[in-house]
């Protein structure tokens, strides 16, 4: 997998750390502030988008009259105990990443989330020195499954997005970063499980677990 790659490019909420449960009942508690259902089909909708532009939808299409300041920061508030305290590095990060330093390979994050959740989980499990690019989709014109993330994080790391390999968990990450003409393996996560049959159609490599690129 690692063959003919200069770089590798991890996504990270249900790639790098366990995170993606805890937004479905993020939602459904902030719509229900506003006395607001939540709809069946709204995590596959905003599926991909940057920070910013999930506040948009949410803004536009449940009439939010908040600011887009003020949805974002109440959901990075409402999101930062659980990051804090809840979410784990999936199985087989840390030592991915100590063979990736090891062999010289540079690594770099590309993520939907927010910035400062982006700093909190990083710092938490004490990896920020593993990457030498760590960038939000709020940095780019357009989220995934646009290109856009992917291409910022290659052009960080000097290498050509033909050479490099991403590991992501989601359809719309997957999309994105073959949209930008890279490798991807895509990474088994509980909350895309339903998922798995198109994911392992449109990535490049599949994995349950990051030991089984060590064996």
């Amino acid at each position: 997998m690692l063959k003919d790659i200069d770089a590798v490019i991890f996504d990270l909420d249900g790639t790098l750390v366990d995170s993606m449960w805890m937004w479905k009942a993020i939602d459904i508690e902030y719509l229900a502030r506003f006395g607001i259902e939540f709809p069946p089909d709204l995590q596959k909708n905003i599926e991909g988008m940057s920070f910013s532009e999930t506040a948009r939808y949410f803004k536009d299409t449940f009439k939010i009259p908040d600011s887009l300041e003020k949805i974002k920061s109440d959901w990075n508030r409402m999101a930062w105990d659980k990051y804090e305290n809840e979410v784990p590095l999936k199985e087989g990060v840390s030592e991915l990443l100590a063979y990736l330093r090891e062999n010289n390979i540079p690594a770099g994050i590309a993520t939907s989330n927010s910035r400062e959740l982006v700093d909190l989980i990083i710092g938490r499990h004490n990896i920020g020195d593993y990457f030498a690019s760590i960038r939000t989709s709020c940095e780019v014109e357009k989220g995934k499954p646009a290109p856009d993330i992917y291409l910022l994080v290659a052009r960080d790391l000097k290498v050509e997005p033909a050479r490099c390999l991403v590991f992501e968990d989601i359809i719309q990450g997957i999309m994105a970063a073959k949209n930008a003409r890279m490798k991807v393996c895509a990474v088994y996560d509980k909350f895309s499980e339903n998922e798995e049959e198109e994911k392992i159609r449109l990535a490049d490599y599949y994995i349950r677990s990051f030991f089984e690129i060590l064996r």
